[in-house]
């Protein structure tokens, strides 16, 4: 028996034929019939798309931690509190870029236009993350506000974010230029000294002439009033007292004039746009600022952002040099391979493309930092490797 002998020669080993009815006509086929068939290729997705992914999974291990920062403030000449909020108001806003912002004449000067319109306070908070020892912190803020250097503003309800320190020499300017009567001005500011510590106003030390007018400008708020929307309605001679102008005036003024609409102010009257004149009541004024709201609610928006930004990475942890990158919205540098970039026409992220400019009004990495630390949502550890570690509570 030969030993060349295999399966192949047997014969009931057959290799499969097609049927006939699956062969093609030579004359009917096309050119590219005898070409070898490939797989389709796959194509990978675009870097944008997949952008945030790698962001994601660049770290895919915890950091290293080998301690938290007790203080972010990286000036060592400050010490105290008052130097605490002049560092502080002064990193609140990145510089506007001089080329390549992204932004027409335009926007630029509503950047600065809302900036200056924001009220010169800064959060308790924030200065308790530079200063290392919050005991002492408190009891120096306490001593200032008694001496008259600094005064506190509280808004209810805001929690660590309602709590704010005004310079007395800022405050008295404000109140300059605020538009007020000489009278006006002059008694409050007199009053706001003679009581460096209070934070209500009694409703006697003040007429209802002056309260109303320092409510309209911004200064005072009240949340007590000693009567109810339905007395305009039931006392139409009183109306004045209430929010708007009665009834029976607004009848018997002439159409299309302010007082046949609730006379001039009805909006501030009826406790809209600030707060507004609640009419008079039992209950002191509270003090306050003009323009609080705005900023109040862009500090929210900011630290909500800020913790997105840091929940895209596994562990909700990441280097304060990739955070900030990804608040800067990985906008073009001032170097020479961004210039050199630029020349090719390369222009890249532009800075009034990022969020940080078209909803925060470019407010600095390091203020916004700062701002999480001291309320609790963020801390600041060294991983000794890669620098400074920052991770979400």
């Amino acid at each position: 028996m030969s030993f060349k002998f295999s399966a192949a020669h047997s014969s009931r080993i057959k290799k499969p034929t097609n049927p006939p009815s699956f062969k093609r006509n030579s004359s009917s086929s096309s050119s590219f019939s005898g070409l070898p068939r490939r797989k389709p290729v796959q194509r990978s997705t675009s870097k944008s798309e997949n952008k945030d992914d790698e962001d994601e999974d660049m770290f895919g291990d915890r950091l290293d931690d080998v301690g938290l920062v007790k203080s972010l403030a990286t000036d060592l000449t400050l010490r105290d509190v008052s130097q605490a909020i002049m560092y502080v108001r002064g990193r609140m806003w990145s510089p506007i870029p001089q080329e390549r912002t992204g932004m027409n004449s335009t926007r630029v000067a509503e950047v600065l236009n809302f900036r200056a319109s924001l009220p010169p306070i800064v959060t308790v908070s924030h200065i308790q993350a530079l200063l290392n020892s919050p005991t002492s912190v408190e009891r120096e803020i306490a001593e200032l506000i008694r001496g008259g250097a600094i005064r506190k503003i509280v808004v209810g309800g805001r929690g660590s974010m309602g709590e704010a320190l005004i310079m007395v020499r800022e405050l008295d300017g404000m109140i300059a230029k605020s538009g007020l009567q000489e009278e006006v001005r002059e008694k409050f500011v007199t009053l706001l000294h003679e009581f460096p510590t209070a934070m209500k106003v009694s409703r006697t030390q003040l007429s209802e002439e002056e309260a109303k007018a320092l409510m309209m400008a911004g200064f005072l708020t009240t949340a007590t009033p000693g009567w109810t929307s339905n007395d305009k309605y039931s006392r139409p001679g009183d109306g004045m007292r209430g929010t708007m102008t009665s009834l029976n005036s607004i009848s018997k003024a002439a159409s299309g004039s302010l007082a046949a609409v609730g006379g001039e102010g009805a909006v501030h009257a009826v406790g809209g746009s600030g707060g507004g004149v609640k009419g008079p009541g039992s209950g002191d004024y509270s003090l306050a600022l003009p323009t609080t709201g705005p900023f109040l609610k862009l500090l929210a928006n900011a630290r909500a952002h800020l913790l997105s930004l840091l929940s895209k990475s596994k562990f909700r942890e990441a280097p304060e040099s990739l955070l900030r990158q990804r608040w800067d919205g990985g906008i073009a540098a001032d170097d020479a391979a961004s210039t050199a970039r630029h020349n090719r026409g390369e222009f890249g992220v532009l800075p009034g493309r990022t969020r940080k400019w078209k909803q925060f009004q470019g407010m600095s990495f390091e203020w916004i930092l700062g701002e999480c630390v001291g309320a609790g949502m963020l801390e600041v550890f060294d991983t000794r490797s890669i620098g400074r570690g920052v991770r979400a509570l």
